[in-house]
C-alpha cells in the first residue's frame, strides 16, 4: 500500500471519531431528556404537555415573533429549538394562569429556555422592535 494512502486515512479516521462522538453526545442528551423523572414524566413529556395546554393562547403575530427569535438557530435544529422554547413559554403561561399569550411571556420564556450566548440575538431583535429591555435585565444577567 502506498504511503500517501496512510496519510489520507489518518485524518479520515480522526474525522470519523469526532463525527461519531458528536452524534453520540446529542443522542445521549435526547435519551436523557426522554427518561422519566420522579413524577413519571420526562422533560419531553412535560414540554409537550405545556405546548398542548397553551396552543389556543397563541396568535399568528406571536408565532411570527417566536419564528424571528429562533432565526439564528441552524435550520436543522430550528424546529427542536422552537418546541423547547414554546414549552418553556407554555410552562410560564400555565404557572401564571395566563388567559392569552403576551410578548412578555414569550421574551421571558425565551430567556429561560436558551443559553446565554443566544441572548445577544434576542437583545438585538427587541431593540430593533423598540421593546423596553429594563424588565428583563435581571434575567439576562
Amino acid at each position: 500500500m502506498p504511503e500517501w494512502i496512510i496519510w489520507v486515512m489518518i485524518p479520515w479516521f480522526l474525522f470519523m471519531i469526532w463525527f461519531l462522538a458528536t452524534g453520540g453526545y446529542f443522542m445521549f442528551r435526547k435519551f436523557m431528556k426522554g427518561m422519566p423523572k420522579e413524577d413519571g414524566k420526562s422533560e419531553l413529556d412535560w414540554q409537550e404537555h405545556y405546548i398542548e395546554k397553551t396552543r389556543h393562547l397563541w396568535t399568528e403575530e406571536q408565532r411570527r415573533l417566536l419564528d424571528e427569535l429562533v432565526q439564528p438557530v441552524p435550520q436543522l435544529f430550528r424546529d427542536t429549538a422552537k418546541r423547547t422554547i414554546a414549552g418553556k413559554i407554555g410552562e410560564l403561561a400555565v404557572r401564571e394562569d395566563a388567559d392569552r399569550m403576551t410578548q412578555d411571556l414569550i421574551v421571558r420564556g425565551y430567556i429561560l429556555a436558551t443559553p446565554k450566548r443566544d441572548h445577544k440575538w434576542l437583545i438585538e431583535t427587541l431593540e430593533r422592535k423598540e421593546v423596553d429591555l429594563s424588565p428583563y435585565r435581571q434575567l439576562l444577567q
